[in-house]
């Protein structure tokens, strides 16, 4: 587990990135307002736990592939953390010159108000995929747990550590409504506006931060 450990000053950061967004944490609110909350909600949390969790270990199975196995370091890895540090950047400033935009809530964020268990599973499954930035932190994660050198139980644990952290603002909502019922409403409610008018700034910042970690990190291994 301390191999495991030693990998999530990575692993931490690209979780949060997110777990803070507002496609995490306001999809996650909006099914608790559904015809049927308990089992769409619950659907969209085993969705979205699904994704991560699928995605993040296609792209550790891909650096196990292109190397000996998933205990050994390949040469290679330096390069692999330089190029996703520089994307980080790039896509960090990115996201704080453009934190100023305003945004509208997409039609399909309206259309699952009114979604059941099915359509909210499938709808969590698709937006993991479909939203750059939870792909691309997780295609992150699981090159970082693949050039690791943990071996298949500790690259195994690594993603699920991985995928509860990104999941757990959406799980926390959904969970947490089984036992507070309607005394969340309000409480998440305010949570929603806030992310919406301040999360262009804080993911700008943890994106800065641990891109440019993981090309110091990156440069002193070669």
């Amino acid at each position: 587990m301390s191999s495991v450990s030693s990998d999530l000053n990575e692993l931490i950061p690209l979780g949060l990135i997110i777990a803070i967004s507002p496609l995490s944490i306001i999809p996650g609110i909006l099914v608790l307002g559904t015809p049927r909350p308990r089992p769409t909600s619950i659907a969209f949390l085993i969705g979205w736990v699904l994704g991560i969790a699928v995605i993040t270990a296609a792209f550790v199975g891909g650096a196990d592939a292109s190397n000996d196995g998933l205990d050994t370091k390949p040469t290679w890895s330096p390069y692999v953390r330089i190029a996703i540090g520089v994307a980080l950047v790039a896509f960090g400033l990115y996201r704080w010159f453009g934190r100023h935009r305003t945004a509208h809530e997409p039609k399909w964020m309206a259309a699952m108000k009114s979604m059941g268990p099915g359509r909210a599973f499938i709808t969590a499954i698709v937006l993991t995929v479909a939203n750059l930035k939870v792909f691309a932190m997780c295609a992150a994660a699981g090159a970082a747990i693949g050039t690791a050198a943990l071996g298949r139980v500790g690259a195994g644990q690594a993603v699920l550590i991985f995928t509860a952290l990104s999941a757990s603002t959406v799980a926390i909502p959904v969970l947490g409504s089984l036992f507070a019922g309607e005394r969340l409403e309000a409480p998440l409610g305010r949570v929603k506006d806030w992310m919406e008018r301040n999360h262009s700034a804080l993911v700008a910042g943890i994106l800065l931060v641990i891109g440019s970690a993981m090309i110091y990190k990156g440069i002193h291994a070669l």
